[in-house]
């Protein structure tokens, strides 16, 4: 099995996206009973006790400490960059605020991986394609995205080919467990009732108590 908590983590959450297609900021949309931002802030605590959010000063201000970008309007990228930019950790989760499905054991692994290696960005590689806002970043890997932003470069799967990269592949994940639909992310409104849906289903068998004779 891999390690638990992996000391000397930071811990970032992506908040900052435009939100066009969901036509309202996905940031504060409730899911479960808490808001995605909620959610994402919760998760990421823990496995980090920095956790930091990223996105517009005044509109997260309250909710936690805030790192603004650099490079606004500079997508994904732009929010990675300041994260590493800010942050005094080797090692630093990158998480975006609309990844309902990520668990706790998920980013446990990519931390201990990510731990194990030199590779700039430990990053899966599954559900089609990389998952760059489900990946742990070393502080070097934003000179890389500087120099990118700065070239008006701001497709980051183009940068896992030209630093050093750790990719975990969809059949490593499903060795260990870890199923694909983790990575589904919430877009427009009907992604968004699909996951109410699948959450209310998902989290009374998850509090049910066990049955008479049932040990936990």
């Amino acid at each position: 099995m891999y390690d638990q908590r992996v000391e000397g983590v930071a811990a970032f959450v992506l908040a900052g996206g435009r939100s066009e297609r969901m036509g309202a900021d996905k940031a504060f949309l409730p899911l479960g009973g808490e808001t995605l931002l909620a959610r994402a802030l919760a998760l990421a605590g823990t496995v980090s006790e920095e956790v930091r959010i990223v996105g517009e000063r005044q509109k997260f201000l309250e909710f936690g400490r805030v790192v603004e970008d650099r490079y606004p309007g500079h997508g994904p990228l732009g929010g990675i960059q300041a994260a590493l930019v800010e942050s005094a950790a080797a090692l630093n989760l990158i998480l975006g605020v609309d990844l309902p499905f990520v668990t706790t054991e998920l980013l446990e692994y990519l931390c201990s991986q990510a731990s194990q290696t030199g590779a700039l960005a430990t990053v899966p590689h599954a559900a089609g394609g990389w998952q760059p806002l489900c990946a742990v970043y070393r502080r070097e890997f934003g000179q890389a995205a500087e120099t990118a932003l700065r070239k008006g470069k701001n497709k980051i799967d183009r940068l896992f080919t030209q630093v050093e990269t750790r990719r975990i592949s969809e059949e490593e994940l499903g060795r260990m467990g870890f199923s694909p639909h983790m990575f589904r992310n919430l877009n427009t409104p009907a992604e968004l009732e699909q996951a109410r849906r699948e959450l209310a289903r998902l989290e009374p068998l998850e509090s049910k108590p066990p049955g008479p004779g049932k040990s936990g």
